[in-house]
């Protein structure tokens, strides 16, 4: 693969969605071109290195615990390696995130278990899950990552 700051967003996403590089790895690449380039030419004035590590490891779980839980629904855990990339963005997660952050990807995490262990659902239970205000799981961790990133603004 090229240098992760030569590639344009849709290679980008295309390696991320290949597991090829995470968008934590992209900030580090980023911020370590900055670090070069710009004591020459100063076009930063102000960086925010640690929010956006903050929103890529957020992102990063999110899109994580989504692919977990559609493959919850509808299997059992069959291999249980399936979620060490999910337990290493929590540990990651509690290195640095505030604590209620930390207990809505916990509680994400166990539900993602949860849903696993439980029966199978049928694609025609989705409207009564809907119903019931399971759909979004990732609701308060989401609102808990949007508290936490508001407090550390620029």
């Amino acid at each position: 693969m090229r240098e992760l700051t030569t590639l344009s967003a849709r290679e980008l996403l295309a390696a991320y969605d290949g597991g090829e590089v995470s968008p934590v790895e992209v900030v580090d690449a980023l911020a370590d071109q900055i670090a070069a380039c710009d004591p020459a030419v100063g076009a930063f004035t102000t960086l925010c290195l640690e929010r956006a590590r903050c929103e890529a490891i957020y992102g990063e779980f999110i899109r994580e615990a989504s692919r977990l839980f559609a493959d919850a629904f509808e299997h059992t855990l069959d291999d249980p390696a399936k979620l060490v990339q999910l337990y290493a963005i929590v540990s990651t997660i509690r290195l640095f995130g505030q604590p209620r952050t930390i207990a809505e990807a916990e509680k994400v995490m166990n539900q993602i278990g949860a849903v696993y262990f439980a029966p199978n659902k049928e694609l025609r239970l989705f409207a009564d899950i809907a119903r019931a205000g399971e759909l979004d799981p990732l609701y308060a961790f989401s609102n808990a990552c949007r508290e936490e990133l508001r407090l550390v603004r620029p």
